[in-house]
């Protein structure tokens, strides 16, 4: 089992060049940014958890300048995204951002997608939340042209262009990791995804056994799963590893450095 930590990265907690390393000196394999580029002062979508909505979540650093921050300062540490609300991006400047933090990082950059759920800052950006899904597809299918072939085309409802050259091209192609866990997740995983990353709570009736078990008979192989913002508890990691997951991102609020370390201390005795 492979253990990391998903977390928000602001100006008011750890920065990320004390984040990362401290993290790879305590045996973890892994740092999962989120990211909000603003958060509308007017917003009638409500916060998936209920309540009023965190600070972090208007307060984040751009997660590829982040990682990339924590990324000089470590040599193995994966770096990647939890999430790239992808459809509030430029597709082009996508495949280049994640293929800079790839290259400079020596092929440590993980790229977890996800359409998100602030319909305000959705459309702040242009994009109409009914077509988030198909857009999601549409921009992921062309970050993997670009990334992959040296005169890139692609051309669809969203995305449209002719022959491209970008470089740079990533030291190995990104994992592309699907967040989410609705009725069509699984269905876009098998896709356009190289593995899972579901928000998980407590496995109760072991729904998320049943759905990795799903997903990789689908695939007809074995899918990673990667458990986004897990309780740091014993029973939760007893729990995902019978489910079948393949690492295991604890959730880390946002601190200043010393209750940060000292978090991650605890943290790390249960891996």
């Amino acid at each position: 089992m492979r253990f990391g930590v998903s977390t928000f990265v602001t100006d008011e907690g750890i920065a990320p060049s004390a984040l990362g390393p401290a993290l790879e000196e305590r045996g973890f394999a892994s740092l999962y940014l989120a990211e909000h580029t603003h958060v509308p002062v007017a917003r009638t979508t409500a916060y998936p958890g209920g309540g009023d909505l965190p600070r972090q979540y208007y307060r984040t650093l751009d997660p590829f300048v982040a990682l990339t921050a924590a990324g000089v300062v470590t040599e193995r540490l994966e770096l990647g995204t939890g999430i790239a609300l992808v459809n509030q991006r430029d597709p082009i400047l996508l495949a280049k951002e994640t293929a800079s933090l790839d290259l400079v990082t020596g092929g440590r950059a993980v790229l977890g997608v996800g359409a998100g759920w602030n319909r305000e800052e959705m459309l702040h950006h242009g994009v109409d939340p009914k077509t988030r899904m198909a857009r999601m597809r549409e921009y992921v299918l062309a970050v993997k042209e670009i990334w992959d072939n040296d005169e890139a085309e692609f051309h669809g409802e969203f995305v449209d262009f002719d022959p491209i050259f970008s470089w740079p091209k990533p030291v190995r192609r990104p994992p592309v990791l699907v967040g989410g866990w609705g009725p069509k997740t699984l269905d876009r995983v098998v896709e356009y995804g190289d593995g899972w990353m579901p928000v998980v709570g407590r496995d109760r009736d072991g729904a998320l056994a049943k759905a990795i078990a799903d997903l990789r008979a689908r695939a007809g192989r074995h899918v990673p799963v990667v458990a986004y913002a897990a309780r740091a508890e014993p029973d939760a990691v007893e729990q995902l590893t019978l489910a079948g997951v393949d690492e295991i991102l604890f959730f880390l609020p946002t601190e200043p450095a010393d209750e940060t370390l000292r978090r991650l201390d605890r943290m790390a005795e249960l891996t």
